[in-house]
């Protein structure tokens, strides 16, 4: 029986039950954390040899002569360039590979747009207003960056094929003031949706009012799969240049959770008059990246069929905790009909929605118990969801076990603002 057809009498017996659970998990005084998506130390672990691959000054000169324990290849050593330009599915003349972090490549990108203009338009500070179109729920890492240059955010409905086009066509067309909209176009943060070929090719086609418009496609999750058959992306790159717009689009990616969160390979692919431009920013800001870590990671992976073959590691780790939380959903929430959720065939999480009005009361609930969730509203921009529904679900950290016990605190806490909102 579904929570919303029981009679009032009826969920206040259930939801007395399930208060005395709940108060039997929170006299364990556990200390489980969901709250954001990291590789657990079993997958860091994958990556340790990793660290032996450098061994002698000879292991040390690029294929390009250069030492990499010198000065010089800005934009990276070519073997690096060689791997990642597949990952991301762009050329090797239209890529850079940068520092440990994509997340400090697309606040440089924005930084760029504020201080120099992009490709001889009028900087952003100059101007009176600059928009950011955001698909939501999202990624809020890329809202802080937009709240700490005072860019205001519009919100754009996520559909199961990616963000709503129609809104994206109308707004950017008619609005010079919108400057970019950002997508992870594979596995969604946090959602886990991946964008349809229609979807990609109207990204493409677009017409926006802004010459200076970008794309900031974060790639994050390209080779993250949980399955077998995994679904392909099109090519955003390729789509754009058929339409005469390769300069529209930016692609992110990193290896931040396939080696080491904190030592891992940023990667930036975009048209020849972007690299251009950004490639002389840098050269004020920076030397060279790490080129040793590139080498690093370039000899232990060998091309890009051995980085392929590492994330099935990954993979082998990853599915069964994924799989852990998707049955508890089922087993405890979906005959009660108390929440929605999404089922990502690969990415770093699991997008649930209560009944509207709850998630805050939920991530409280959890918390309590000693459960640490992504803050409720996180996923919208300004930390504000209109319906107060969604939460972010993280398996990744913590172990298969953990993650059980975890869950069965998040079915109870569910079932218990859900009966609250309704009683009251």
């Amino acid at each position: 029986m579904g929570i919303n057809d029981m009679s009032k009498s009826e969920l206040s017996a259930m939801k007395k039950q399930w208060d005395d659970e709940y108060n039997k998990f929170k006299s364990q005084k556990l200390a489980l954390n969901m709250a954001r998506g990291k590789p657990s130390p079993e997958q860091l672990d994958l990556s340790m040899d990793m660290l032996d691959v450098l061994s002698s000054k000879s292991d040390l000169v690029s294929e390009s002569g250069d030492d990499c324990r010198n000065y010089g290849l800005l934009d990276g050593i070519p073997e690096a360039k060689k791997i990642f330009s597949e990952m991301i599915g762009v050329s090797e003349e239209n890529i850079m590979i940068c520092g440990n972090a994509s997340l400090n490549v697309m606040y440089d990108l924005v930084a760029t747009g504020f201080i120099n203009g992009i490709n001889g338009n009028t900087p952003w500070h100059k101007l009176e207003k600059v928009k950011f179109l955001c698909p939501v729920p999202g990624y809020d890492r890329h809202f802080a960056i937009c709240e700490s240059f005072g860019i205001e955010m519009i919100n754009i409905p996520m559909l199961e094929s990616g963000p709503d086009m129609d809104m994206i066509e109308k707004l950017v067309s008619e609005d010079e003031s919108i400057k970019g909209i950002w997508c992870v176009p594979q596995y969604s943060n946090p959602t886990g949706h991946v964008y349809s070929d229609e979807t990609v090719r109207r990204f493409a086609a677009l017409k926006p009012k802004a010459d200076d418009f970008r794309i900031i496609w974060d790639n994050a999750y390209c080779i993250h799969h949980l399955t077998d058959s995994p679904k392909k992306l099109l090519n955003i790159f390729d789509e754009c240049t058929k339409q005469g717009n390769q300069d529209m689009v930016y692609i992110l990616g990193s290896t931040s959770k396939i080696t080491f969160s904190g030592a891992g390979v940023a990667v930036l692919g975009a048209s020849k008059k972007n690299i251009d431009q950004l490639t002389k920013i840098m050269g004020v800001r920076i030397i060279g990246y790490d080129k040793i870590n590139q080498l690093r990671h370039a000899k232990y992976f060998g091309d890009y069929n051995g980085l392929l073959k590492h994330m099935e590691k990954h993979k082998a780790i990853i599915r069964p905790k994924f799989q852990a939380v998707l049955d508890i959903l089922e087993k405890e929430i979906a005959p009660l009909a108390a929440g929605s959720w999404t089922k990502p065939e690969g990415g770093y999480f699991i997008s649930f929605d209560s009944i509207s009005g709850c998630a805050k009361r939920i991530v409280q609930l959890c918390k309590e118990a000693g459960v640490t969730l992504t803050g409720a509203g996180a996923a919208f921009p300004y930390g504000i969801d209109p319906e107060d529904k969604n939460i972010r679900i993280a398996p990744t950290y913590p172990t298969v076990e953990e993650l059980k016990t975890a869950m069965e605190v998040f079915c109870l806490a569910v079932k218990i603002a859900s009966a609250e909102k309704i009683l009251n």
